[in-house]
């Protein structure tokens, strides 16, 4: 049952050539340190001289360079994107400070706790997407229930966002004829949606308001926003 095995061959780099072609089948063995160094330095130098065509700056760049480098790719992908796209995503995951209280205007209304710059994306008017069929029976709901107030915002012809019982602080915003703010109906992945844009710099504790520009109808609803151009009523 002694079977002597035949002595391991080397080949011409010092490593050790496999008899059946895979290493795996051949079970384990010890490589001496001298064969194991050879290799590492053989592998190591190989891996520190890369073809002149290939070598790449690895050094890190100091914290002003990448803030610079990242200024230079926004303002290239803003350049061939929409912006408003990806105002919208910046708005996504980093929402602007704001708060509601009571509003010297009408009952509640929508308060910012930091600046905002002019041009900027301040809040999405977040609700119910429905039809005009829909909007017009829960609106005839709403007064059934003694619901005072309907937020509802239309977006084109037949689309409607209902945010009365499903909705985000957008819908405490106040109008006035003076407004600080406007709202502008954007398309992202195909939907259409209703941001909240500032018109000036927004002061801290400043209150958010914009134009509901409601249409023309013959039972007026009082403004109450206190403007010194104010149009006396809403609609």
């Amino acid at each position: 049952t002694s079977f002597s095995t035949p002595k391991k061959k080397k080949r011409d780099d010092g490593m050790r050539e496999h008899v059946t072609g895979c290493a795996r089948s051949e079970g384990y063995y010890k490589i001496d340190k001298k064969d194991k160094l050879k290799y590492l330095n053989n592998s190591r130098a190989f891996a520190e001289e890369p073809p002149a065509d290939t070598q790449v700056r690895t050094r890190p760049l100091p914290a002003a360079e990448r803030r610079s480098e990242q200024r230079r790719l926004l303002s290239s992908f803003t350049g061939s994107c929409d912006s408003d796209l990806l105002k919208f995503n910046q708005l996504k995951f980093r929402k602007k400070k704001l708060k509601f209280c009571k509003s010297h205007i009408h009952d509640w209304g929508l308060f910012a706790m930091e600046p905002i710059a002019a041009d900027e994306m301040v809040i999405e008017y977040v609700g119910q997407n429905i039809r005009q069929v829909i909007a017009d029976m829960r609106e005839k709901r709403y007064e059934d229930e003694g619901i005072g107030s309907s937020y509802m915002f239309r977006v084109d012809h037949d689309t409607i966002i209902d945010a009365t019982k499903c909705g985000n602080f957008a819908r405490f915003i106040n109008h006035s004829c003076n407004p600080n703010c406007y709202a502008k109906v954007i398309t992202v992945e195909s939907q259409k949606k209703i941001v909240i844009y500032s018109k000036q710099h927004i002061n801290v504790n400043e209150e958010i308001t914009y134009d509901y520009k409601f249409p023309i109808e013959d039972v007026k609803i009082p403004c109450l926003c206190g403007s010194e151009n104010c149009r006396g009523t809403l609609n």
